[in-house]
């Protein structure tokens, strides 16, 4: 199949939708399946003849049908209303199908250009997971044995493969394999499709690895707030404590205060006692006389006889 061919007379008939057909549609189907190239003319088909990339395949005409090609080889007819059926559809099959539409009187009623495309089945996607250095490694894989000789070559055909992570997040990629690393850890699911089939896969992946480092993040977490806890406890119960014995401090003073004002105001001074015979005849002895010095009468101060005489400035000579 040349899908660079196809490819070009896509874009012309979007450019030019009116050269050369009326109407342009794409038909997709699966190998071994049958298709039914249908007109979309309205009315009865007097004539029609179907061509496939300008090679004419087969004519009804006054519902009489005529094949250009082998019938076997082409494996396919044309039914009254000028419909082309091709059974047991095959990846040759595939191209751009042209269909004429002729009144009796031989004008030209419609054109119409079908695009037919005919792909293998899908397989089934493998899922496969592996856990390395606490993170998830993700395979999504959708092979096939080859069967043409492209195939052989290892040209893989490639399915549009769709990896949904367990928060919702889609990944998309037009390959058969689908690689995907990170953290997440849960239900994974491959989907491979085609425009004919679509298979999917599920698997439930869960690493030990980050379940630990939650774990140890959480265990830390608790015991920092257990020990920030209990030094709180601490230090309530020490300023609790120490304000009760405050408290009780005051208290006490308080209370100590009007027992010693009781106290001194009952202590009375006592009465002198009686002297003993021996302090009596100390009191009584007379104490021997001092030796008095005479006393010097205190200097006069010397009156003045002559007046000072004033100092005059002394003359040079």
């Amino acid at each position: 199949m040349n899908f660079r061919r196809i490819f070009l007379v896509k874009c012309l008939l979007l450019l030019f939708p009116t050269v050369k057909c009326s109407s342009t549609s794409w038909i997709y189907k699966a190998v071994n399946e049958t298709a039914l190239l249908s007109i979309t003319a309205p009315g009865n088909i007097y004539e029609a003849t179907w061509r496939r990339e300008g090679q004419r395949l087969v004519q009804i005409k006054d519902n009489k049908a005529r094949h250009f090609v082998n019938k076997e080889q082409c494996r396919c007819a044309i039914l009254r209303n000028g419909t082309l059926q091709i059974q047991r559809v095959e990846k040759a099959d595939s191209g751009n199908y042209t269909v004429m539409v002729y009144q009796k009187d031989g004008k030209l009623k419609a054109e119409e250009n079908v695009i037919f495309f005919v792909q293998e089945s899908v397989p089934q996607p493998i899922l496969t997971a592996e856990c390395r250095n606490k993170s998830v490694s993700v395979k999504c894989e959708a092979k096939e044995k080859a069967k043409n000789e492209a195939k052989e070559k290892g040209e893989d055909e490639t399915f549009i493969i769709e990896l949904t992570q367990p928060n919702g997040k889609k990944i998309r990629k037009n390959a058969t394999l689908l690689e995907w690393h990170g953290w997440n850890s849960g239900t994974f699911r491959c989907v491979a499709k085609n425009q004919v089939s679509e298979k999917m896969a599920e698997k439930a992946i869960k690493c030990s690895g980050k379940m630990d480092f939650y774990l140890i993040l959480g265990i830390a977490g608790g015991a920092v707030f257990f020990v920030i806890f209990v030094i709180c406890l601490i230090y309530c119960i020490r300023r609790k404590k120490t304000k009760r014995n405050e408290v009780y401090e005051e208290e006490r003073v308080m209370q100590t205060l009007p027992m010693e004002r009781e106290n001194g105001m009952r202590e009375l001074p006592q009465p002198p006692s009686r002297p003993t015979p021996r302090q009596l005849r100390v009191q009584q002895r007379p104490l021997p006389p001092q030796p008095q010095e005479p006393q010097q009468p205190r200097p006069q101060p010397r009156p003045r006889t002559q007046p000072r005489t004033p100092n005059l400035p002394r003359q040079r000579p």
